[in-house]
Order: structure tokens, then sequence, then C-alpha cells
């Protein structure tokens, strides 16, 4: 962001009494920004502007969630405001409190989470506040307007990902697709869906989780598709990483294990939807691979992601196997 954005929007939240505006990192769909509200530290998240803020970039969209969250045993930051704007040009925003907290994904970033106990038991406070989640009612909650998004309908959506990346980042992921279409399990009881549920977009301290965070994608529908996603982000094994925590964190089991405890109630077919976030991270980092070879000077960091990708689709086939 230019130092003139940054003045017109420190200019717009100053009757707001926000001030100090800073960047700070992460939130690639939107740009996100520390300040000070009396006396306190607050979370400012506005849409690009110049762009229609719609799908990931619809910032008022995810303040609806954590407000209709705040009051569930979800954690969750406080939402103190927001603003509609008048996109494209002066684009929405909403204001948050500010969340103590480590974000770190502890088997593929190589910063420091904490002590390895510390972080072991992390990811079983993460599995326990998925389940939190997915016991709550989006009609209960006043989401009943949300539309309810099926399995299949997940598959499709990474499909069309992948149909605009090089085929050779992915060979074979069309039969990957037809393999997932065909062994779908029925849908259960819809729920709200996170959509990116795993350590990195969590803020946790030594007590547990402080902070469900990063909102951009949340949906109602199959419960399991954040089960899955979660369960691949904390096997080792996805991405081959090598990283402090590789060999100190809980087995995928036990966190199924974990998950089904606080949950109450049974959870099948779990096996189909790590295939489906396999497939997933796949459309994902071919995305970023692709993003990452048009730019000037490309990262050679997200270039190396570009190997590991058949191998992705091959745990995808070893789930559905």
């Amino acid at each position: 962001m230019t130092t003139e954005l940054l003045d017109e929007l420190q200019h717009r939240l100053a009757p707001r009494g926000i001030s100090a505006l800073r960047p700070l990192a992460g939130g690639a769909s939107s740009l996100t920004f520390s300040g000070d509200l009396a006396g306190r530290r607050a979370v400012v998240k506005v849409a690009p502007p110049g762009l229609p803020p719609v799908a990931h970039r619809d910032v008022l969209r995810q303040a609806r969630i954590m407000r209709a969250l705040s009051a569930t045993a979800v954690p969750v930051p406080e939402v103190i405001f927001d603003e509609t704007g008048e996109p494209p040009e002066i684009p929405p925003l909403f204001a948050m409190s500010f969340s103590d907290g480590t974000a770190v994904e502890p088997l593929f970033d190589a910063d420091d989470a904490g002590p390895a106990r510390v972080v072991a038991e992390r990811f079983r406070h993460a599995a326990r506040a998925l389940a939190a989640l997915h016991q709550l009612s989006p009609a209960e909650l006043r989401l009943h307007d949300e539309p309810v998004i099926a399995p299949a309908d997940e598959v499709d959506k990474w499909c069309r990902a992948l149909s605009t990346v090089d085929p050779e980042l992915a060979p074979g992921w069309q039969q990957a697709a037809d393999a997932l279409h065909a062994t779908a399990p029925p849908p259960v009881g819809p729920a709200i869906v996170h959509g990116d549920f795993r350590l990195g977009n969590l803020l946790a301290d030594e007590r547990g989780i402080t902070a469900v965070i990063d909102w951009e994608i949340w949906s109602v529908g199959d419960p399991r598709v954040d089960v899955g996603w979660f369960l691949i982000n904390s096997d080792p094994d996805t991405y081959q990483r090598i990283t402090p925590y590789r060999g100190s964190t809980p087995p995928v089991e036990e966190l199924i294990a974990d998950y089904r405890k606080a949950l109450t109630r049974e959870v099948s077919d779990l096996d189909w939807f790590q295939a489906l976030a396999s497939f997933k991270s796949t459309a994902t980092w071919s995305l970023i691979v692709k993003h990452n070879r048009r730019r000037a000077t490309p990262d050679p960091a997200l270039e190396a992601m570009a190997t590991r990708l058949p191998a992705l689709l091959a745990k995808a086939r070893q789930y559905l196997g």
C-alpha cells in the first residue's frame, strides 16, 4: 500500500478515534493494519481499493460472522465498528479488537512457535476449537440466508482453479477430480465452515487458542471440509517440510479422536475429506506458483512448492484408495 493510500485511510479513521496506523503482515485478500484506539490496540481490515468488495474481499461479510460468533465458545476478536464506504473507490472496512497470541504454521513455517510441548498441545486445543465451531447452528446464529455448499461443489470450485494453471504443474488432476466425484459421501447437516482452519490462522498462547482469525472464505456447508483441511495441515508428511516441530506434534489419529470427543457425535468419511483437502491444496498452490512466476522477481521459495504438487495429488489418491 502506498503512503498516499495509508494517509487517506488514516484521515478517514481519525473521526473514529483511530490513530498511528501501521501495516500488519498477512491478509492477502484484504489490507490489514494495526492502530491505536482510546489507549488500546485495534486492527483494521480494508477491502482493496479499486476492486469490487466481493467473495474473499468482502470484509463486511467477515465482520458479520465474527459478530455472530461473539457470544459463543469460539474465540474471535470483537468487531468495534464497520463502514460500507463507497466502493470501489472508497472501500468498506471494519475495526476489531487486537488479540494477543502467536499465529505460526509449525509444520510449514521455520518461525519459532514456542516450546515443542506447548505447540503439540496447541494442535489439540485447535481440534477442540474446531469442534466448538461445528457444534453451532447456522440458523440459530441467524445465518439462514447463506447458501449451503455441498462437498461436490467444493470439488468443482478447485477444478475451476486448476483449469487456469499450467497443466504440467498438476498432471492428472482431472482424474483425481473424477475420483472425488465418484466417491463423494452424502453431506451431513450444515455447519459453519471456516474454510482455512489451521494453526496459521489461529492466535494462541500457552493456555490455548485466543482467537480464530482470517474468515475470508467462510461458508455454511459440510463441517468435514474444515476437518480434512485441518488434518492435512497437521500431518508432517503432507508438505515434507523440515521444521523444529517435525516429530513432536500429535498424530493425526489422536487429533481426530480429540475432535470427535469434543463434538460428542460420530464423524465419518474423513479419508475422503482429507483427499479433498489434498486436492484443494494442489489447486491453491498451483495458483500461488502461477502468480509467482508472473512477478518480475519470482520468489524461489514459492517456486520450490511446484515440485510438491504431484505428491499432493498422490496423497489425494492415497486417501481415496
